[in-house]
């Protein structure tokens, strides 16, 4: 008999870790000479020239997911995200620790997992649902549900193994999407599919989640996380470091180790973009708190920070940096315009010119800043340093954002905050019931 706590809980790790044993040999940049004498010497002593190492991909993992949780599992490569989904899949072992889950569990791990390739898809459709331990009668009754989804009607009696990978992994999600498990594990898998299959898959698994259903999702694409989930784990050489709120649990990932991104200097002038007569020394990314950070809430506003050194005196310059997405759309440029220094000789020194961009602008991703510097009327200076920072965009789940209620993703390559008038006024006339 299930307790109350099993009612409440769709999962639980208590200090799972898995530890996997690899043969590391002799070094290959030996020379002939070398590896001879290396033989005759593991001859003579009996030895085999290699040795065992140990590799933890993952640590004493401990953690709880309770039913109608979306979890969101981020981490760099070689965290040992893979890992901890294959053991709560059941696909691998545990070397320690244990892990339960209550319910029906539904996987989309690697593409070319969870089909027989020789059986079409429909049967494989069938053959998911009975190891799910569903009667043939449950599986039918979603069957065309399933189909509809994954988009595949006319390949549907066609053997998976001549499924593109896209095709695979449209019916492998709507497979786990509809069938009867209580608990769905997808991987990065989903980065196959085109744009507007991810967006169903999303708003699917949304809609999971508020019929109390479990989704554990794992994803390099950090605005997908903070949309999707309201709690996120994060794991690093294995180990859980962090869990809790998505919006704070990627600020910690974003943030540790990796405030190089941030920021782009050049502490050498010779190496530094530019010429004898001005270079750029750095370029700089600032919150609304001034301070360096490679994450900014989708609410708040941020600051581009541009220094450079005059090295000729009389330079009338135009100093600007350009806004660029994953997609390489260029959204603006924008340059100084402050009537102090716009056609300004400069003088011999270094400058620090900050260019503020208002928060509710941007929509969530991944976005570059590439800064440049030139001279009006002549070509003496044209410095251009492309993608010199990057940073992403997420969004609180507390701040009034131009999102409002509105779920899911919303298309477009920016997301202003607008403001709206509404104007209500009353019918004057009677309301006449159309006839059918």
């Amino acid at each position: 008999m299930k307790s109350k706590a099993h009612d409440r809980i769709a999962l639980r790790a208590e200090g799972l870790s898995k530890k996997y044993t690899i043969t590391v040999g002799q070094r290959g940049n030996q020379t002939l000479s070398e590896r001879i004498s290396y033989t005759f010497k593991n001859i003579w002593e009996n030895q085999t020239g290699t040795r065992q190492e140990e590799i933890w991909s993952l640590q004493d993992a401990s953690f709880e997911i309770e039913r109608g949780e979306v979890v969101g599992i981020i981490g760099r490569n070689g965290a040992g995200k893979s890992t901890l989904l294959k053991i709560l899949s059941r696909i691998t072992e545990p070397t320690s620790g244990r892990a339960e889950i209550y319910g029906r569990v539904g996987t989309l791990l690697e593409v070319g997992t969870g089909f027989h390739p020789e059986l079409t898809g429909r049967d494989n459709v069938y053959l998911s649902g009975i190891i799910l331990g569903m009667k043939k009668q449950e599986i039918a009754a979603r069957f065309d549900e399933i189909v509809a989804f994954s988009g595949i009607e006319k390949f549907i009696d066609t053997p998976v193994k001549r499924y593109s990978s896209g095709m695979y992994v449209r019916l492998a999600f709507a497979v786990g999407a509809y069938l009867e498990s209580e608990v769905l594990i997808v991987d990065e898998v989903l980065a196959v599919g085109d744009g507007e299959f991810q967006r169903k898959c999303l708003s699917k698994m949304q809609e999971m989640g508020e019929q109390g259903r479990t989704v554990l999702v794992v994803s390099h694409n950090l605005p997908t996380i903070t949309r999707l989930c309201h709690r996120a784990i994060l794991l690093d050489k294995g180990r859980l470091i962090a869990d809790g709120p998505t919006g704070e649990v990627v600020s910690t990932y974003l943030h540790a180790g990796n405030i190089a991104s941030s920021v782009k200097e050049w502490h050498d002038r010779e190496s530094a973009p530019g010429n004898d007569a001005v270079r750029i020394r750095a370029v700089r990314l600032r919150n609304d708190h001034m301070a360096m950070t490679n994450v900014i809430d989708i609410n708040k506003a941020f600051c581009v920070e541009l220094e450079y050194e005059v090295l000729q005196a009389g330079l009338i310059l135009a100093p600007h940096f350009g806004l660029v997405n994953e997609e390489g759309d260029l959204l603006f440029l924008s340059y100084e315009v402050n009537i102090s220094w716009r056609d300004c000789p400069r003088k011999i020194g270094k400058y620090t010119s900050q260019g503020i961009v208002p928060g509710h602008l941007l929509t969530e991703g991944t976005y570059f800043i590439s800064a440049f510097c030139r001279t009006l009327r002549t070509r003496e200076v044209d410095i251009e340093e492309h993608e010199a920072v990057m940073f992403q965009v997420v969004e609180s789940q507390e701040d009034n954002s131009a999102r409002g209620n509105i779920g899911g993703h919303i298309p477009g390559l920016i997301r202003p905050l607008l403001e709206w008038k509404t104007r209500f006024e009353e019918l004057t006339e009677p309301i006449v019931p159309l006839r059918v």
